[in-house]
């Protein structure tokens, strides 16, 4: 039986939900990019079903920032996802902040586990820093989900040598993240 992922592609092209901007950068555009990369090596597999919360560049959920989240939330559910990743891009006042980080409901948990495997593969794979786990257990889409949940800040925007990583070698970041969702579930 396959493995349900639910790919989340933090934010929407526009508002509302629109997400951070750096270094000529949007975040929406470089999570829908890794996150449609992402979810064709995970189909390519045969162990895994996928959905995806934007299909298309232009796809904008829900009419304010929480319904956004709700519509996301509830389509995971809904699909009766095994897991929920999702893509979003960090950012700081602070240029040279660098890294990915996993934030997660809480720890230990499935999801922490999960978080770790994804932090391994994009450090070994991207050479960013791995920042490691955060407990944000106030986050909608960690709190409101039926299944292990992590979001993924792939890298920070705000730094240009993250952005420009994100933005040129999206595969990088799409191979990391299906690396650690293989050895999380032990298919590596």
């Amino acid at each position: 039986m396959a493995i349900k992922i639910y790919i989340d592609q933090g934010h929407n092209p526009a508002s509302p939900n629109a997400g951070a901007e750096g270094n000529g950068y949007v975040e929406q555009d470089l999570t829908y990019e890794i996150g449609i990369r992402l979810a064709d090596l995970l189909r390519s597999n045969g162990n895994f079903e996928v959905r995806v919360s934007r299909p298309t560049p232009e796809t904008s959920l829900g009419t304010t920032n929480a319904s956004s989240l709700r519509i996301r939330v509830d389509e995971a559910n809904t699909f009766g996802a095994d897991y929920f990743v999702s893509l979003h891009a960090n950012a700081s006042s602070n240029q040279n902040v660098s890294g990915s980080e996993a934030l997660v409901y809480d720890e230990p948990s499935v999801a922490s586990e999960l978080g770790r495997d994804i932090l391994f593969w994009l450090n070994r794979i991207t050479g960013l820093r791995n920042r490691g786990i955060v407990e944000r257990p106030g986050l909608y889409v960690l709190r409101k989900t039926r299944m292990p949940a992590v979001l993924v800040e792939m890298g920070f925007i705000s730094n240009s040598g993250d952005a420009s990583l994100m933005n040129n070698s999206p595969e990088l970041f799409a191979e990391g993240i299906y690396n650690g969702i293989l050895q999380y579930t032990g298919l590596l």
